[in-house]
């Protein structure tokens, strides 16, 4: 499907698209998602106090997310795959802010270290370097640094064709809200509603002692992906300050 066709697909989307020109084009496959349900008092310590969190049945969600970005590039320039594709990991949660439901990074890790620095450099989301490793049935990253480690074993299964409410409320989201030391930073996405698989996780470690607290147990729920190809506007920044009045 083309990016114009892509565009012109936005009944699944939950509010308007955005006026302003588009900037970056990227693909993210191949995706692995691990949810877990969390206590809103343990949250709360990873989230600005600008940003609401976002409950489903009165319960905060916080998933793990590892798959592979490609293609990534602004408009009208090609991708180059060097810096354009390389496996990540993330940590997020569920906020919501100016009548707008998105997502909130608790941590994001890159497989390469100029890739990394790239990224975070353009869009202030804080990547930092791990090291990753893809295999067909399997996802392993390492950071020596944090003491970080994720591992994942597991075979794909059929398409699930009637997806539950919760299996939308944790996957369609339009908005990705991340804090720098004076702001709050707002990127719009868009995208065809994420085609999702059954998994089955046949080994998991999962070990971030800065959210042991948080995580804990298995997850859940679990899903996968095949990918989808994501549209995307730059950053409005707003001042702390003023956020939300």
């Amino acid at each position: 499907m083309t990016i114009r066709e892509i565009l012109n697909t936005t009944e699944h989307r939950p509010w308007k698209m955005p006026t302003e020109k588009w900037k970056f084009y990227q693909e993210w496959n191949n995706v692995i998602f691990l949810h877990w349900q969390v206590e809103l008092s343990e949250l709360k310590k990873f989230v600005p106090k600008e940003l609401e969190i976002d409950l489903f049945g009165g319960k905060p969600w916080v998933s793990v997310v590892a798959f592979t970005m490609e293609k990534i590039r602004p408009k009208n320039l090609p991708s180059f795959a060097p810096i354009s594709d390389f496996d990540e990991v993330n940590i997020r949660t569920y906020v919501k802010s100016n009548n707008k439901t998105g997502v909130y990074f608790l941590s994001i890790e890159g497989g390469k270290k100029l890739s990394c620095k790239v990224a975070k450099g353009i869009s202030e989301l804080p990547y930092r370097f791990s090291k990753i490793e893809r295999g067909e049935n399997q996802y392993k990253s390492n950071n020596s640094e944090f003491k970080d480690q994720l591992n994942v074993q597991f075979t794909v299964g059929k398409k699930i064709t009637e997806k539950t409410e919760l299996d939308k409320w944790l996957t369609e989201r339009y908005v990705l809200f991340q804090d720098t030391e004076k702001s709050i930073n707002e990127f719009e996405i868009h995208h065809l509603e994420w085609p999702i698989k059954e998994i089955e996780v046949k080994n998991l470690e999962f070990n971030y002692a800065r959210f042991n607290k948080l995580i804990k147990s298995e997850p859940n729920k679990i899903q996968y992906s095949n990918g989808v190809k994501v549209i995307a506007w730059g950053k409005c920044r707003k001042e702390k300050t003023s956020y939300n009045k």
